[in-house]
């Protein structure tokens, strides 16, 4: 019976007196707290006027008198952009509201700022009821507890009112002395409540706070992509050209003839170099993934070799590559050298993938208008055999292309398959880097 009767006991209290109730009491104080400089400004402005020779006066006009001059002077304040970051950390940690309900950083927009003030306004003056009540209220409420064992007390005109000198209300004094502390909780809960209530309003994100977050967002996913190509063609590239070299190792591993062994070991030394140069750039790559600032984002260049290492990539590739290049290819900015080495270790993963050991055509042409790619591989005369290492491919190379102003295209031509880029070779001086 006894628990029965606990439930319904804690169910009303938990409202007034629970853990999130509390936590919306501090967060008050907290507002009351804040409002004491202003409060200290208006007794300044306020003493004067009504006469009153020293600021710490007792007067009740007095006292109101500067609660009501403070409230401007902090709406005033919180015009300032950093009162509303200060706000939305306080309310988030104190008021129990859900994530996202609030806005992020500085209020910048006109609107986000008048209800920043809005919201500093209602804070501290409420906040400033509440602190008040709370000083007062608690010793007034114990005392009307003490008063039927304190005679004394009873008669002390500076203590209590004439009232309680009557039996009738000595005896009901501790029930009041009770009901002002739950008046004091309720009216600590309502409040509280109410700032709850109104803090996704006047604290929530505004129109313009939604577009730079998406902004945001959208530039983060960006420089994920552009990390998830650098790994893709990178790694994938280099695990088609190991498996390759390994499958071909494997297979004249038990030959007698010194040729084969001598291929064996140049396809182990092949492996060995491809996979310590794609360390190494796996490692650039994720040198990225590490740095904490998105402005270190933006302006990192983008990692990874040019064409100038071509030759390196064209030797340990795992395919006979036949290449020809007419223009002085050092000259192409470093963003376009870039993106187009990775187009070319793309196309030879594909032609790995799916050409097996067809030897390879590779073109590369510097024009004023443009730098021409082309690659050719034979198609296979029976189904491929696809190998490991598949990923973005064909799509990874026509973002590439597009990214910079140029355009790619790939597909049957005849008896062989072509893949051609053009890009414009000054793009690098003024393309956006995969920002939305």
């Amino acid at each position: 019976m006894t628990a029965a009767l606990r439930r319904p006991a804690a169910s009303l209290l938990r409202p007034l007196a629970g853990g999130r109730a509390r936590l919306r009491w501090t967060h008050l104080i907290l507002g009351g707290a804040l409002l004491m400089p202003y409060w200290l400004l208006g007794t300044v402005i306020v003493s004067p006027l009504i006469g009153t020779d020293t600021m710490f006066s007792g007067s009740l006009a007095l006292q109101f008198g500067a609660f009501a001059a403070a409230l401007p002077i902090a709406a005033a304040s919180a015009l300032f952009p950093v009162a509303r970051p200060l706000s939305v950390a306080a309310a988030r940690a104190m008021c129990g509201l859900p994530d996202g309900s609030l806005a992020d950083g500085p209020a910048r927009s006109r609107a986000a700022r008048v209800r920043t003030v809005g919201w500093f306004t209602l804070h501290v003056g409420l906040g400033g009821i509440i602190s008040g009540m709370s000083l007062a209220l608690p010793p007034f409420a114990v005392a009307l507890m003490v008063l039927p064992l304190s005679p004394a007390l009873r008669e002390n005109r500076l203590g209590m009112p004439r009232v309680f000198r009557h039996d009738l209300a000595v005896a009901l004094a501790p029930l009041g002395g009770i009901l002002s502390l739950v008046a004091l909780a309720a009216c600590a809960a309502a409040a509280g409540a109410l700032l709850a209530r109104l803090a996704p309003v006047l604290l929530g994100p505004t129109p313009s706070d939604r577009l730079a977050a998406a902004e945001r967002r959208a530039a983060d996913l960006a420089v994920r992509n552009r990390l998830a190509r650098e790994l893709h063609d990178s790694v994938g590239h280099a695990l088609s050209a190991v498996t390759l070299q390994a499958g071909a190792a494997r297979r004249i591993l038990d030959s007698d003839d010194p040729g084969d062994r001598e291929f064996v070991r140049e396809a182990l030394t092949a492996i060995e170099e491809t996979t310590r140069r794609t360390v190494g750039e796996l490692d650039s790559v994720l040198g990225l993934l590490r740095q904490d600032d998105e402005h270190e984002h933006e302006n990192e260049p983008p990692c990874g070799p040019a064409l100038d290492a071509l030759d390196t990539l064209l030797a340990h590739s795992g395919v006979q590559v036949a290449l020809t290049v007419e223009g002085d290819i050092a000259t192409v900015p470093e963003q376009v050298s870039r993106e187009a080495y990775r187009i070319v270790q793309e196309g030879l993963s594909n032609a790995l993938r799916h050409g097996g050991d067809a030897p390879v055509t590779l073109h590369v042409a510097l024009s004023t208008e443009k730098l021409g790619i082309t690659m050719e591989n034979p198609l296979p005369t029976t189904a491929p055999v696809v190998r490991p290492g598949g990923g973005r491919g064909l799509r990874g190379v026509a973002e590439r292309a597009t990214l910079l102003g140029g355009h790619a295209s790939a597909g049957p031509d005849g008896p062989l398959w072509r893949l051609s880029v053009a890009l414009p070779p000054a793009a690098g001086a003024g393309v956006r880097r995969d920002r939305p």
